[in-house]
């Protein structure tokens, strides 16, 4: 009997030590490249879904922290209200006048604290805006001084602050600005001991405006000089939290320069040889006005004055404070009630809160730029409000008013709007 030899009886290409034949291989490779396209698929969705979870924890991260700041702006705004009354009314007593400024430093500190909050959000999102004008030099430096004296004045340490003789100007927000020079105040006071020294300078240079901040006190170890900008970066320099942080002040200060065209860097020889700061902003050319607080001195009567808030303390705070200041003021609780008082008023300035119960704020504004003036002149409307997004403040100026100012509102500011209003009135109608 025939055999067939028993290799003859295996398969091509499967004997001992044979290569796969070339359409083994091709489909060999074919199954690996659908692996590794079923492999890229999988990982660029799980990618996608980690993306979008991330930015939805960021999205409820934005809205948490705005919802907390207008809900803390809320109580803060009637007590800097009432500080501020405080301070213009004749004191019975003269430890008054020390309560009012202790109230009224620790409200800006906690306003401070806000803004820092809400600022650290914006800078990663990059939503940070500024309302630019030519501003002084002296002035934002001389209310960074004021914002942080009772801090330095507490630790028994002498602040030397040396201007130019000549004024120096900027184009640039001055809150922000004042914002930039008080932290870096802040961090000097908090980080040099006691009886220590702070050294504030400005000088121009050319086309720029160099503001230098030196302090003799605790230093910044070499290994932090690199990252002390960076955001939610504090170094551990004592276990004390007497003065507190959260790490989110100098990163806002670096953006806030840089917003403003300018630069800021820091040097120190070490830990305990002290720090120093330089900004430099660029300088423009400007002469500024002075700008007076009281009805009387703005060259107008009193202003008729609608204050809406449904917040019963703060639009009476509010509402003493004009009334002191020389204006008849006239106080609504809701949007109905404040659209009557209106009418009925002939309201010339309307400081209106947007979260109002019934009627929005905005719906507020809106129905009042639709009413019919006698005189054809128009209100000044302003609005007062937790809600400082730059979304916030778009749609209020879409709603009819004129300006948008966060809680609690610094008073004078508000007078200096109400200025600017009248002797634009009067530019129109002599």
């Amino acid at each position: 009997m025939n055999r067939r030899p028993r290799d003859a009886q295996r398969e091509p290409g499967a004997g001992h030590g044979r290569p796969p034949g070339p359409q083994a291989l091709a489909e060999r490779r074919l199954q690996d490249m659908q692996e590794a396209n079923a492999h890229l698929v999988h990982a660029t969705l799980a990618a996608e879904q980690l993306g979008e979870a991330a930015k939805r924890v960021k999205r409820q991260q934005d809205e948490f922290i705005a919802m907390l700041a207008h809900e803390l702006r809320n109580p803060l705004a009637p007590i800097r209200s009432a500080a501020t009354l405080l301070e213009r009314l004749e004191p019975v007593d003269p430890r008054v006048k020390a309560i009012s400024d202790i109230v009224g430093r620790q409200v800006a500190h906690m306003a401070r604290l806000l803004d820092d909050l809400l600022d650290a959000s914006r800078v990663t999102s990059g939503k940070v805006t500024l309302r630019r004008r030519p501003t002084s030099v002296a002035e934002f430096v001389d209310e960074a001084v004021e914002t942080t004296r009772s801090l330095i004045e507490s630790q028994h340490q002498t602040l030397t602050l040396t201007l130019p003789p000549s004024p120096l100007y900027v184009n640039g927000d001055p809150t922000r600005l004042a914002q930039v020079v008080g932290n870096l105040l802040h961090n000097a006071s908090k980080y040099t001991p006691d009886d220590g020294a702070i050294d504030l300078s400005v000088r121009q240079d050319g086309a720029s405006v160099v503001l230098r901040l030196k302090d003799n006190g605790g230093g910044i170890a070499e290994e932090a000089i690199e990252g002390i900008f960076d955001l939610f970066t504090q170094e551990e320099r004592s276990l004390s939290r007497s003065h507190g942080g959260l790490g989110v002040g100098l990163a806002v200060v670096r953006s806030m320069v840089e917003l403003h065209g300018g630069t800021i860097s820091v040097h120190s020889d070490g830990v305990g040889r002290g720090t120093e700061f330089t900004v430099v902003l660029p300088r423009i050319d400007h002469v500024a006005e002075p700008a007076p607080a009281h009805a009387s001195e703005l060259g107008f009567g009193p202003a008729r004055v609608l204050v809406v808030d449904d917040n019963q303390d703060a639009g009476d705070m509010l509402a003493m404070l004009l009334q002191v200041s020389g204006h008849e003021v006239e106080v609504a609780r809701d949007g109905l009630t404040a659209l009557a008082t209106f009418a009925r008023q002939r309201s010339e300035v309307v400081l209106c809160d947007i979260g109002l119960p019934g009627m929005s704020g905005y719906e507020v504004g809106k129905r009042i730029r639709l009413e019919k003036k006698e005189d054809g002149l128009e209100p000044l409307l302003i609005a007062l409000t937790g809600y400082d997004s730059p979304a916030d403040r778009a749609r209020t100026l879409a709603s009819g008013f004129d300006c948008h100012v966060a809680k609690p509102a610094d008073f004078d500011a508000i007078l200096a709007l109400i200025q600017r209003h009248f002797a634009a009135r009067r530019a129109i109608n002599p």
